[in-house]
């Protein structure tokens, strides 16, 4: 009996990560960007449909940035660091909304479709919008649900717009959220956030990384 629970916890494990490196090909080749519907699809095409067999989001997004190591390369980061740059330009443009840079282009999972998400913070929701028709800026209005925390959310407003042959996407949250940041839909923890000096700095790290694989 305990060698068929150890053979049968085995082969959930091994389709955990069948699962998890599956989702994760098709986030970097089909574009998908929710982790539910990688992970179901993948499901689906592997013919595995147990619950207990479906991989966590880290476990997929783990897979993601290793996909993206051995099969993207230098063209991956290239994108990367091309997208950090204007973040941290963008930044710079919104420094009076005390802004942050969040998900794949913080993460390092971002590919060539990934927009440069950031969070922007004011108790006047409408102190962005009137920023950006005052330099001329163009923007879509949208609307996000972010969880603050286990039982209070917030419907943020998003201003999307291009800029550098890139999409910025900017969420608007109340000065409160400096403090909190809301809860990754990834792990449902506070998400992982940098500022601009925090940017600037991954920035140097990464390039000191770059000058050394190179030697």
């Amino acid at each position: 009996m305990h060698r068929a629970r150890q053979h049968a916890a085995t082969q959930t494990r091994e389709r955990r990560h069948q699962l998890a490196h599956e989702a994760a090909r098709l986030m970097a080749e089909g574009g998908i960007r929710d982790y539910h519907q990688a992970k179901l699809k993948a499901a689906t095409r592997l013919g595995i449909h147990d619950d207990a067999s479906l991989p966590r989001n880290t476990e997929i997004e783990d897979a993601l940035r290793e996909y993206q190591r051995l099969f993207a390369g230098a063209d991956h980061g290239a994108q990367l660091r091309q997208r950090r740059e204007a973040a941290l330009r963008a930044m710079d443009f919104l420094h009076a909304f005390s802004p942050r840079l969040c998900g794949p282009v913080l993460e390092g999972t971002a590919d060539a479709n990934s927009p440069v998400q950031l969070q922007v913070h004011s108790d006047d929701a409408d102190a962005v919008q009137r920023y950006l028709d005052e330099h001329g800026i163009p923007a879509e209005s949208r609307t996000r649900r972010l969880r603050l925390d286990r039982e209070r959310s917030l419907d943020a407003p998003v201003w999307v717009f291009s800029a550098e042959d890139l999409t910025f996407d900017i969420a608007v949250l109340p000065y409160d959220g400096l403090r909190q940041p809301p809860l990754s839909a990834i792990d449902e923890k506070p998400m992982r956030r940098a500022s601009a000096a925090q940017l600037r700095e991954l920035l140097a790290d990464s390039e000191i990384e770059g000058y050394l694989g190179r030697r």
